[in-house]
């Protein structure tokens, strides 16, 4: 089930919310864990019990951690292995065979196992958990229903942000539910369904109606980059944007997953910006016990080398991936090596076109489904394809979504916040904004709803993770 789907928009959410608030207090987590798995097993019924395996094992082994303090290292370890040994099989199994089979002429036989949407991001959570309860960071949570909760929780289980236990302690326990949770609640998720229905979706339509004509161009490269670029952002970001909304609906305070990314000045800042859950996951749970920078230069690039290996990794079961991950650090250690001290002598624009342009290249990258038609998009930009500069199909194209472009290029930045920040400070702006604001709401719903009834294209881009 999708957030932007009509089941859920209109049956699965107004039906829990209504069971939600009208259930005493101590029986929320449970209507929660009850929702979240029903969720859950509406898009994957055969693996609900995959996830179920994996909190009950994270259960036990956080309670013997906190139980038995000299065979602590051990015990961590082990439920940390089993629960990594668990995401190779069903996400690597299949990469590591055709792997095998391309180097060694090989024919064994794939097992084209199914990937669980969302193991990624929960067995990051559960992972965590355990090590923070090792750390002594977190009480053990006793509660096997909260902590159930707590892992399946539905508005971050298939799309993040990934959630550190540390977050939601407390309102696992005791969460405040109000009127002005509930209608910022309302208006994230608004903005979200909006940013992926109305946008994120018609970029993505752009690329593949374009694709599918075979008539490319020079400019239709440029145009695909960009496209994708923003689709990417605005897909992402409004999972983020559903996710905490929701969550503040329900009384959980989800961290922010992307602060306005395409505005950085380098790409450290870039990923600074953009998936900071993942970003701040590596860096507390692999960079820093690796010895981060403390031990010397070649060892902080060997550092960041590993992280990043893993972030490719993570991210899918391509060589892509691994690549997209791999280039991203190599990068990083250019800039902090020497390239940051002549960029900072840079205009500020020319620094955020080099930003743009590298995550560009590396995206491209990130879409393909090898190395060989990465290297063809990438070098369509430059014309080494033997395409004509543009045609007349490219120019259709460019013209019909040249507002959309625009709109998301504007909306990738903080002018429009920025905007209605200043307007707020006015008296009469901010009781027109907060008149306006229900109305808009509205009409989002309205528009989208057509638009899901009337388009059947919809991707999930994160059934890869």
């Amino acid at each position: 089930m999708l957030f932007t789907s009509i089941s859920f928009l209109y049956y699965f959410l107004p039906a829990l919310i209504i069971i939600y608030f009208i259930t005493p207090k101590k029986y929320k987590n449970i209507i929660l864990l009850i929702a979240s798995l029903l969720f859950y097993f509406y898009g994957e019924p055969k693996y609900v019990f995959l996830m179920i395996i994996e909190i009950i094992i994270a259960y036990i082994g956080a309670i013997l951690i906190d139980k038995y303090k000299n065979q602590s290292k051990n015990i961590l370890i082990t439920t940390i292995f089993i629960h990594v040994f668990l995401l190779i099989i069903f996400k690597y199994t299949d990469f590591i065979i055709q792997t095998i089979n391309d180097i060694s002429n090989a024919n064994i036989k794939l097992l084209n196992i199914a990937l669980p949407i969302g193991i990624s991001f929960y067995t990051f959570q559960i992972i965590s958990y355990v090590i923070d309860v090792y750390n002594g960071k977190v009480k053990v949570q006793k509660n096997i229903i909260n902590l159930a909760t707590y892992v399946s929780l539905f508005p971050q289980l298939v799309a993040g942000p990934i959630v550190r236990y540390q977050t939601v302690e407390k309102e696992l326990d005791d969460r405040v539910h109000s009127f002005n949770n509930f209608a910022y609640g309302i208006r994230r998720f608004s903005i979200g369904l909006a940013k992926k229905v109305l946008i994120a979706n018609a970029l993505g339509e752009l690329c593949t109606k374009a694709f599918a004509l075979n008539e490319t161009t020079v400019i239709f490269y440029w145009i695909f980059g960009i496209s994708y670029m923003l689709q990417l952002y605005f897909d992402f970001s409004a999972y983020s944007d559903m996710a905490i909304g929701l969550g503040r609906i329900f009384g959980f305070n989800f961290p922010e997953n992307f602060n306005y990314p395409y505005i950085s000045k380098s790409i450290t800042e870039f990923w600074r910006r953009w998936h900071i859950s993942l970003s701040t996951w590596f860096k507390d749970y692999v960079y820093i016990p690796l010895g981060g920078n403390r031990d010397g230069k070649y060892k902080q690039i060997r550092n960041i080398l590993i992280v990043w290996l893993l972030t490719g990794i993570w991210h899918g079961a391509n060589w892509t991936f691994l690549i997209w991950g791999l280039l991203f650090g190599i990068i990083l250690i250019i800039e902090k090596i020497f390239l940051n001290k002549f960029m900072e002598k840079l205009p500020s624009f020319i620094r955020r076109i080099y930003v743009l342009f590298i995550v560009m290249i590396l995206f491209i990258i990130f879409n393909s489904d090898n190395m060989t038609v990465a290297l063809t998009n990438i070098k369509g930009l430059f014309g080494m394809n033997g395409e004509v500069f543009i045609n007349d199909y490219t120019l259709h194209y460019l013209k019909s979504y040249l507002p959309l472009l625009i709109i998301a290029f504007f909306g990738a930045t903080p002018f429009i916040k920025i905007l209605i920040d200043k307007l707020r400070k006015n008296k009469y702006a901010n009781n027109i904004i907060n008149i306006l604001e229900p109305i808009l709401i509205v009409m989002i719903l309205v528009v989208v709803t057509s638009y899901l009834i009337d388009n059947s294209y919809n991707p999930f881009l994160y059934f890869r993770f």
